[in-house]
């Protein structure tokens, strides 16, 4: 599995890659902001200014059915926002 897992592809985030020309992803919990810097400039052929990330905790849920109470939770997962440089732009939708 590589380091991007998947883009976010939200009405915030498509504000934020007209406006501010940033962009966000799921990537894996181990990659640091190295890793997902280079990992964007070769997917996507453009040059990242910055990498922020952010670290989610999986949140608990429980629900009541017919069976009973089931109790579980929801999973880890690591956001990377990335700046571009310039005029440099990521069209999610090119491969549609």
């Amino acid at each position: 599995m590589g380091i991007i897992i998947k883009p976010i592809v939200t009405e915030k985030m498509t504000v934020q890659g007209e406006k501010l020309n940033r962009y966000g992803f799921i990537v894996d919990r181990d990659a640091n902001k190295l890793e997902i810097k280079a990992a964007v400039e070769q997917m996507y052929n453009v040059t990242v200014a910055s990498v922020n990330t952010i670290n989610y905790h999986g949140k608990r849920k429980s629900r009541y059915t017919k069976a009973g109470m089931l109790k579980g939770r929801t999973n880890h997962f690591k956001k990377a926002y990335v700046a571009l440089v310039g005029d440099d732009k990521i069209d999610f939708y090119a491969n549609i």
